[in-house]
């Protein structure tokens, strides 16, 4: 598959989620992505106005988080947290999968969690995405794929990988076991791959997308693209 200089920029989302981002750090982040025409700048809640007053091309998305990075806040709070987030300007949400529960078993509940957030943004707009990250790095491999039906379940458009918070980043094998169990569902494809977590390398985000990954989370963006000297890759 050969992929254009462009369309793999279009797949990178810049990411400023440090706790120790300031005013001067989101603005810059935001005039990367509008100098480099990357798909989406994620910034903090508290940011996102900023943001979207910086963004004003729709092409553009302004991203924020959701129960980040642990996950463990009530249902109704991350639907709280969802509504402010659009009613500020951003138009694509990722949520923090709530693994205390998922780890205790009680699925059910991790299910019901993620369908109320989805459901109610899809409620105010059904143009924006919700991806959730399921943070591999406390999960088997087992786990991943059990995680990965809920989120189709709960009617999700992406499976993310981690919060660059957690034990570890991304692997390959991650990617590879959420497409496994996507394509064994039957919607690879309409439900989509976001890795993040240690992505610093044009190498590593090809390698990424090759395995299923149709968005690069990352907070070295412009690392990135400056390795893409080549009008078009093979992946």
């Amino acid at each position: 598959m050969k992929l254009r200089r462009e369309e793999l920029l279009k797949m990178i989302e810049h990411t400023v989620l440090k706790p120790n981002a300031t005013y001067s750090d989101v603005e810059q982040y935001c005039r990367d992505a509008l100098r480099y025409g990357f798909g989406a700048v994620y910034v903090s809640p508290c940011y996102v106005k900023l943001a979207r007053s910086i963004i004003s091309d729709r092409e553009i998305s302004v991203g924020t988080v959701v129960s980040f990075p642990l996950g463990f806040d009530k249902t109704d709070v991350k639907v709280y947290e969802a509504e402010k987030a659009l009613e500020d300007g951003a138009n694509t949400i990722d949520m923090v999968m709530n693994i205390n529960m998922f780890k205790s078993g009680d699925l059910d509940y991790v299910l019901d969690d993620i369908k109320a957030v989805v459901e109610r943004v899809k409620e105010i707009s059904r143009d924006v995405p919700v991806k959730v990250i399921i943070e591999t790095g406390f999960l088997t491999e087992q786990e991943i794929s059990k995680a990965t039906e809920i989120v189709v379940k709960a009617g999700a458009d992406y499976v993310k990988t981690c919060t660059g918070f957690g034990p570890r980043g991304v692997t390959i094998r991650d990617i590879m076991i959420i497409r496994r169990t996507l394509e064994h569902m039957g919607v690879y494809g309409k439900v989509k791959i976001k890795a993040a977590g240690g992505i610093r390398t044009l190498t590593q985000m090809l390698s990424l997308v090759k395995a299923g990954a149709s968005k690069i989370g990352t907070s070295t963006g412009v690392n990135i693209a400056q390795e893409m000297r080549k009008p078009y890759f093979e992946i």
